[in-house]
């Protein structure tokens, strides 16, 4: 059984806290459905209808392509000990770049790391729980320091070269590149 609320309640925000990963989907109206994990201490809930997560410059950059085609967003939550529970995020969002006027303020709720490229800035539309009851108990071995090491070790002008390149999504869907390199930690 599933149920809606208009906004996170705070018991919501709990759960949301205590989950070590959460998962990302976006879609424009034609092309691909992207869906990716997400990890280390990058998502923040800002009131009950405003939450953020803090992107890392990865493998491609679809979420910020379909933020800007049609902003729909949905961010899942599953809780992998008890009580079983899955919890969606609906919502509308949009990238906010570290050349943006609003990045000083979403930035610091964030601690940086390095290769952070963007913060998603998403609008909640409605959240959803349902049992989770599928889902098994897993537990946390450890975060993988692999990304930050890569993004640590790499030179900024490296990093900015690179991001200048991915500029259209698989679809051909443009995105905005950074023009800052962020070095975190």
């Amino acid at each position: 059984m599933s149920d809606f609320f208009d906004a996170l309640e705070p018991k919501h925000t709990a759960m949301i806290e205590a989950q070590p990963v959460f998962f990302v989907a976006t879609s424009a109206a034609e092309g691909r459905i992207n869906l990716s994990p997400k990890g280390y201490d990058a998502f923040r809930v800002l009131s009950p209808t405003r939450v953020a997560y803090l992107d890392l410059g990865g493998s491609g950059n679809e979420t910020h392509a379909h933020l800007a085609a049609d902003g729909r967003i949905t961010v899942m939550f599953c809780n992998f000990d008890r009580p079983a529970l899955i919890l969606r995020i609906y919502g509308r969002g949009q990238p906010i770049l570290p050349q943006d006027a609003g990045w000083e303020n979403l930035a610091s709720y964030f601690t940086m790391m390095p290769g952070t490229r963007q913060i998603f800035d998403i609008e909640v539309e409605s959240v959803q729980t349902s049992c989770g009851w599928g889902v098994p108990f897993m537990t946390l071995e450890g975060e993988r320091e692999t990304l930050k090491k890569a993004h640590r070790q790499s030179e900024p002008e490296e990093w900015t070269g690179k991001t200048a390149k991915r500029v259209r999504s698989i679809d051909g869907l443009p995105t905005r590149a950074t023009d800052r390199f962020i070095s975190g930690e």
